[in-house]
């Protein structure tokens, strides 16, 4: 099993570490433009090896052929969020960059899935896929697992208990069109809308929705990255272990929750074949209407992709 991970900023860098500490492939590489820089960030996680006991398989490249016959291929690579800025802000400057490096990694890689990590999240998987070729199973994006780990910390903090145990996830888009599940969040195994209010229900959201741009705010000088590289994490084990855990991913839809032809955010069963299953929850009116909204919003802004090209 070999991993390889495009970019090596914050978010890159702190994945690799995550995956390299957790065992998670036989090989990882981590591979940037600018010279010596996953070099020298590879070289310094195999010298933490010895004190926080993992096997130093990783190493740093700037050249793709080194990354050939990935078996997952994570990318990070794009400009990050500034303050003030949207995700979709970044739409032009991050297509070019996808587009350059999602060619180079098919040429290398033309067996590898793809979790694509890069903003605007929804338009860059459906980019990435249109660019790779790939199967759609085997291109898929990140943010879910993201959002659904914030709002369940958002709701621990709230009520003061361990975010171990609150059970919640998110749906729809990376961003205004996430669509939360009340009915199906718990805490302690009960039902999150006995616990909580509905305003306070619509703050937790709102700040989940908000997550990115309030880190982006206090930090002013970048965007989060530590809870962004557990999420890649955790998908990467779901497929390098064929887990079939089912998380939400920005995945292809072929008429599940009466949605075709688009990406969006689903729960997903992850394997070594990709998103082998999106799995189909009992939702109510509202919560199918609100995601089929996001579906057709994110549907209209990979339309304005063919307009960058």
């Amino acid at each position: 099993m070999r991993v390889t991970v495009v970019g090596s900023g914050f978010v890159g860098a702190t994945a690799v570490m995550r995956i390299v500490q957790k065992g998670l492939a036989d090989e990882v590489v981590m591979i940037d433009i600018i010279d010596g820089l996953p070099q020298g960030l590879a070289l310094d996680i195999r010298e933490s090896s010895p004190v926080e006991g993992f096997e130093p398989n990783v190493r740093g490249t700037n050249d793709y052929a080194d990354t050939a016959d990935s078996d997952v291929v994570v990318i990070t690579a794009g400009l990050p969020r500034q303050p003030g800025m949207s995700r979709m802000d970044l739409l032009d400057k991050n297509a070019g960059i996808i587009r350059a490096v999602v060619g180079r990694v098919a040429e290398h890689s033309p067996g590898a899935s793809l979790i694509i990590v890069t903003n605007p999240l929804d338009e860059m998987t459906y980019l990435a896929s249109e660019v790779s070729g790939f199967p759609k199973e085997r291109v898929m994006g990140m943010a879910g697992v993201l959002d659904s780990a914030r709002l369940r910390y958002f709701i621990a903090e709230q009520l003061g208990v361990s975010p171990t145990d609150v059970e919640a996830m998110t749906l729809g888009s990376h961003g205004e069109s996430m669509v939360p599940l009340p009915r199906h969040a718990t805490v302690g195994g009960k039902p999150l809308v006995e616990l909580v209010d509905e305003s306070t229900l619509e703050r937790l959201y709102q700040r989940t929705r908000d997550a990115g741009a309030e880190i982006v705010a206090l930090w002013k000088k970048g965007s989060a990255y530590d809870a962004p590289a557990a999420a890649i994490a955790q998908m990467v084990n779901a497929i390098a272990d064929d887990t079939s855990e089912v998380l939400p991913v920005c995945a292809w839809c072929t008429g599940q929750y009466g949605i075709s032809e688009v990406y969006v955010g689903v729960p997903a069963r992850l394997g070594r074949r990709g998103v082998e299953e999106i799995v189909e929850l009992g939702l109510n009116a509202g919560e199918l209407a609100a995601l089929r909204a996001a579906a057709e919003g994110i549907r209209t802004k990979c339309a304005d992709l063919a307009s960058l090209s």
